[in-house]
This record gives structure tokens, sequence and C-alpha cells, in this order.
């Protein structure tokens, strides 16, 4: 049985110094869901969180808390807690103190204070650590502390800003499963921001692409990875090769000079349209097999595959295989139609999706935004 919304946002526009940042945006987040905000530096994320948190107010539109308008309702008085990127623990404060503070804020008995710490100590992998002061902590621990103190007061619904960007790319994945299990075990809404792809994916009931202060796309990591939307998602969710092409009739396309069965349909008769190929769901095979033939450019190794590229006519296509080719081969490409995927045409046809200029070394997508950039 679907969840009741938890929090809505409706028409919400913000713009700071004329700039607008948040234009008409709707959403709809369920209870006990894990809801990720994800999109480039400045798309409007970060607003988004500080908008339900209470930080903010909109110059627009509402922000409703179980079926209640909260405009107006200070941060204090919310059923929200949050934990930005740089966790703003008590530095002169123990764990145990850090994370009874809002316990003690509120003027819980002690012993129920003791009782609650203690069951988040357990639940964070941090019991026997009580006493330790913070600076003496890994950046990990001090991850676990920040969580643990933002869910003693049991909230409805937890705001994560891009709480994992300062962590090594292990402890990430170890904090990704963890934040998960948390999250499923206490029941409480998760409302998580980041600009990593991988990490919306594998962490998300679901995901909302934004961009340019609009939301692109909702839905399942599948929906988004296997559906795209336009050719923004299908770029910013994992890698694609995004060519022009004309959809001759329902299940027939056209595209780099050859016709296609595609899964496709009610698009009108030779609809200019991008098509998607995911370098995943192609097969190189001898020239004279392929549907497509082209040169092999590069080739990179990757532990797991090959990432190969292949110019096809001038536009250069990534294909990700376990077979190795080299340089200058002369090779085909065999795509079945379930490995297609038609797009509309939208204000983002032609940016993505050719890989003549890629380049891993330039490819900093995880890398933490610089703070002045985060909106």
């Amino acid at each position: 049985m679907e969840k009741e919304n938890i929090v809505e946002l409706k028409n919400i526009s913000v713009a700071f110094d004329g700039e607008q940042v948040l234009d008409g945006l709707n959403l709809e987040i369920r209870d006990q869901e894990f809801i990720t905000l994800l999109g480039p530096s400045g798309c409007g994320k970060t607003t988004t969180l500080r908008l339900i948190a209470g930080f903010l107010e909109p110059d627009r539109g509402d922000v409703f808390f179980e079926g209640k308008k909260i405009n107006g309702v200070p941060a204090y008085k919310r059923q929200v807690n949050t934990i930005f990127q740089r966790y703003a623990l008590f530095p002169h404060l123990n764990v145990y103190e850090n994370i009874a503070f809002g316990l003690r804020v509120k003027k819980r008995p002690e012993s129920e204070i003791k009782e609650k710490v203690a069951e988040m100590l357990k639940l964070v992998n941090l019991t026997g650590l009580d006493k330790r002061h913070i600076d003496t902590l890994s950046g990990g621990q001090q991850q676990r502390v920040a969580i643990a103190r933002a869910i003693a007061n049991h909230p409805k619904v937890l705001l994560l800003d891009e709480p994992l960007a300062a962590l090594d790319l292990k402890l990430r994945k170890d904090m990704q499963k963890e934040l998960k299990k948390i999250q499923r075990q206490l029941g409480i809404t998760f409302i998580f921001v980041t600009h990593d792809q991988e990490e919306a994916l594998t962490m998300s009931d679901r995901v909302v692409v934004m961009d340019g202060g609009k939301i692109q796309q909702v839905g399942t990591p599948q929906d988004i990875y296997n559906e795209p939307k336009n050719a923004f998602v299908a770029d910013f969710i994992g890698e694609s090769n995004i060519v022009d092409g004309c959809m001759i009739q329902d299940f027939d396309v056209e595209f780099s000079g050859a016709r296609f069965e595609c899964l496709d349909k009610g698009f009108a008769p030779n609809e200019q349209v991008d098509v998607v190929v995911r370098p995943e769901d192609v097969d190189i095979v001898a020239p004279e097999k392929g549907m497509l033939t082209g040169m092999v450019t590069s080739v990179a190794f990757l532990g797991v595959h090959y990432e190969i590229i292949v110019d096809i006519g001038g536009f250069k296509w990534m294909i990700q295989t376990t077979d190795e080719h080299f340089v200058g081969n002369q090779v085909g490409l065999f795509i079945e139609p379930d490995a297609i995927h038609i797009m509309k045409k939208s204000q983002y046809s032609g940016l993505y999706g050719d890989y003549s200029s890629y380049s891993e070394e330039i490819d900093h997508l995880s890398d933490p935004e610089p703070e002045e950039e985060r909106r």
C-alpha cells in the first residue's frame, strides 16, 4: 500500500538577488521513504532542503507537512532535523553529550536520556565510545555521531545535505549502506541531497533529478536510469550515447545513417527525437556483422571492464565491454531493440552524449562541491 505524503511543496519559487533559484517547483514526499534530490551545483536542491527545514521561506508557493501548511513556522518548531556536510558537532562536548544535546534542550529526564543515547550509540555502531572527545574521532565516526544526534529526538523527517561528501570512497560506500539500514530500522523519512549519481541510485526509493531550479524527472532509480525523460537526465544518470534520430513510425527509428527496430511508440511519423543507448548495452562485433561500423579511438581499462571510444561518422560512442579491443581497429556495433530508448527533443538536445572530449581525468563529479556553489 502506498504511503501518504508527509511533505508537499506546491508552486514554490525562490530568487536570490534577482536570480531564479527555484521556479514553480512541485514535489510530494511520502512518509518513510528515502528520497534523493540530485543535480549539479546551483540546481536548487539545497534551497529545496532549506525550505523544508524552515531556514528559508519561499517567495511564492506553499510548504505542507502532514497536510498542514507550515509557511512561517520556525525551524525549531518543525518535526525535522538536518545533517550538514560539515557535521557541526560541539567540540567541547564528548560523544555522549553531543548525542544527548537535543534531548536536554527538550528537558527529557536523565534516565530517558541515558537509555536513548545508549540506543543511538548501538544503532550507529559507536557503543563504548561515549566518553571520547569529538576531535579524537575519525571523519566516519564523527559522521555517525552527527546521525545519532539528529535522530535521538526521533524527528519525522531527516534532511541530509551532502553528508558523505567529505569521506573517502570506501568509507562513503560503507556509510551509504549504513544510512539505508538506519532509515529502514527507524521508519523515518530521509530527504538526501547529493550531486553524486551513484549515491542517488544505490540508496534511494525515489530520485528527484533537478536542473535550473526545475524538476526534470522523479522516479525510482530504475525508472530514471532506464527511461530518462530528456538528454540532461540521461547524461547525468550514468554514461549515455545520445544521438539525433528520426522516428519513422512506431517501433522504427533511424539514427547514425541506419534504421533500427525499437520498443518505443506514440511519436509523430518522422518526428525528430533524441536516441539514448547506454554504453553497456552495445555489443562490439566484426565490422561485417555490425549495424553500425567505426574505428576505435581510445581504450581505457577500468578493472571490471574496458571503456572503448568508437568514432562513427565523426560522432564518438562509448562502449563498455569485458572484451579487449585496440586503438585503430575497425569494429561493428550491434544494438538490440530493447537497448534503444527514444526521448522527445528538449532544451538539452545536442548538448550531451558525444564522447569527443571524454577524459577520465576531468571527470570530477564525485568531488565535494564548494560551499558557495551549493544552492
